[in-house]
């Protein structure tokens, strides 16, 4: 349950808009609307703009940008950002079984060394607030330095929305499942 309680009823109509298109994306409307957006709805539109440059702004494979989000939202304990993160993967084919694996990328053969580097980036970069240099020869040795900003502005992103969605005790709104349900 969150930490301040869900606003069923929005008022403004750029609220009641973003409510019904919610719903109707998602058959629900999503509990950051009810719990930061209803209460904030200026961060609404940053948040549009965010996640519109995510799907659509940036040159990296979208299932590499996926697999940076996850690695934050786990590691940042963030539920829902990470049940969101799969729903959207599932819902644009993005094979959801290597984030089983996700624990243990550094090993395991479902990954590239491509994906590896940038896995180990995101990880360090959340949890430590610093990448080793090991770490930033990997990301040299496989991305351009464009998509070395772009995978470092993904992790970032990701950070800043796990860090409102878990600080507030948002859970999981279980959009996988019904991604899954519905595919």
């Amino acid at each position: 349950m969150p930490h301040l309680p869900p606003i069923e009823n929005p008022r403004g109509s750029l609220m009641r808009l973003a409510y019904r298109m919610s719903a109707r994306q998602f058959g629900k409307v999503l509990t950051p609307f009810k719990v930061i957006y209803a209460r904030k709805p200026r961060l609404l539109l940053l948040a549009g703009h965010i996640a519109r440059t995510m799907e659509k702004g940036l040159s990296i494979d979208p299932a590499l940008r996926v697999l940076v989000q996850v690695q934050a939202a786990r590691q940042n304990g963030c539920a829902f950002c990470e049940d969101l993160t799969l729903a959207h993967a599932a819902q644009n084919r993005i094979g959801i079984d290597r984030f089983r694996a996700l624990e243990d990328f550094r090993t395991s053969p479902l990954f590239t060394d491509r994906e590896k580097a940038a896995l180990a980036f995101a990880e360090e970069a959340t949890r430590d607030r610093h990448v080793r240099d090991e770490t930033w020869a990997a990301m040299r040795a496989h991305f351009t330095e464009a998509e070395i900003v772009e995978v470092t502005w993904v992790n970032a992103a990701e950070n800043y929305f796990n860090l409102q969605a878990h600080t507030l005790g948002i859970g999981s709104d279980e959009l996988l499942a019904r991604a899954i349900a519905s595919t």
